[in-house]
């Protein structure tokens, strides 16, 4: 009898997995998202080990990254996204100062090195993009106003994520080149948005007018053209992630967006499942006994803080307190670019692996009970309750 495919092997184990999974945290009443990172726990190299390099999958999952900040654009006019990044931009910079000052005082005083409480503070001072999103109603992404300030917030994290890791590139390379590179991503990014717009006035719009009636090529169209910028947007040493939002804010004033985004939701949802797979199964949980404890009190402290900030920031503007505080909660984890400064860190020789593995441990833990916090108070796609349960 010939082996399976590893790749179909690999497929089958994670959707039968998160199927039986979610079928158990249904019946208890769990979230949908800690039943994949359970699952990854389970099956990874630190589990069963029925998968022994998550590397793979973890790259496969960022492909659901991609695809969300595409459907994200999809419905952002750009007018209101600059007037939205001009209120919040401040807020994204104020409450990021105050997230790492805490996060670097908690590593310091645990007896990790200068460096390391330095990255460990970075890290923790974004939130995710993929769960803040994921648990937010259609409804409120594309029509209410709460909806606004988080695509804000998050996509301002973005960019002050991106400046992250290129200065902890920076710091293990500390010749002219390095800061060459800044340099170009300084420039890279109005330089793509106006890639962006004029392909899309003198090509893209007129190929969606001309063939709107085939439906599976304007699936194939809107997949390409989300990947294409996505591609080019790497080229420019800028984030996958960026270009597929631009991508997708460039085609958001045409009628036919709303249908692209409905069309592509099961392709977003196929890889973001992967991703939450891979964030359990390439937990190291050899240093579990190491950094359990501060990893809890950095997740408390990221957990109990950040609404609290964001509310008292987002009330200085006139915001709705009620508004401001559900946004706080909604942002209230770490971020998968916690997960990959660390990792990119921890190659360069910046950080330990102990010091690596706490950022896991405590993006993880805010990650588990943050999406608690949200499916149980406010409404969800993917609520237990019927009165909250919003899509």
């Amino acid at each position: 009898m010939e082996a399976s495919n590893p790749i179909v092997f690999v497929i089958f184990l994670i959707f039968s997995g998160t199927a039986v999974l979610a079928t158990l945290a249904l019946f208890t009443r769990q979230s949908l998202l800690v039943a994949y990172m359970a699952l990854g726990m389970i099956l990874g190299p630190w589990g069963f080990q029925f998968i022994s390099d998550s590397t793979m999958i973890q790259s496969t999952g960022d492909v659901g990254i991609i695809f969300l900040l595409f459907l994200l654009g999809l419905h952002l006019h750009p007018q209101n996204l600059v007037r939205m990044l001009g209120k919040v931009s401040w807020i994204a910079l104020v409450s990021s100062v105050v997230f790492a000052g805490c996060s670097f005082a908690v590593s310091m005083a645990f007896g990790f090195s200068f460096t390391g409480s330095l990255i460990i503070g970075a890290a923790m001072m974004f939130s995710s993009t993929i769960i803040g999103l994921k648990l937010l109603p259609t409804t409120v992404l594309h029509h209410q106003h709460t909806g606004e300030l988080m695509i804000s917030v998050l996509l301002m994290q973005d960019i002050i994520a991106i400046v992250v890791l290129l200065f902890v590139q920076g710091a293990a390379d500390t010749s002219v080149s390095s800061w060459i590179a800044l340099a170009k991503v300084v420039a890279a990014f109005p330089l793509l948005i106006g890639v962006a717009y004029v392909f899309q006035r003198f090509v893209l719009v007129k190929l969606l007018e001309r063939f709107d009636r085939f439906q599976e090529y304007i699936f194939l169209l809107s997949v390409g053209w989300c990947l294409s910028m996505a591609e080019l947007s790497h080229v420019m040493s800028l984030s996958e992630d960026i270009g597929a939002f631009i991508a997708g804010v460039a085609i958001a004033t045409n009628p036919i967006s709303f249908y692209i985004a409905e069309s592509l939701k099961p392709l977003r949802d196929f890889f973001l499942v992967i991703f939450f797979f891979s964030i359990g199964a390439g937990f190291d949980f050899g240093y579990l006994p190491e950094i359990i404890i501060p990893a809890m009190l950095l997740a408390a402290i990221a957990l109990a803080l950040k609404p609290i900030v964001y509310r008292g920031l987002f009330v200085l503007t006139g915001e709705n307190p009620g508004v401001s505080w559900e946004v706080g909660v909604r942002l209230a984890q770490a971020s998968e670019f916690s997960i990959l400064i660390a990792a990119l860190a921890l190659g360069t020789g910046l950080l330990q692996s102990a010091e690596a593995s706490l950022i896991q441990a405590a993006t993880i833990i805010t990650f588990v009970v943050s999406s608690y916090w949200v499916v149980m108070r406010y409404p969800t796609p993917v609520s237990m309750s019927d009165k909250l349960r919003r899509d």
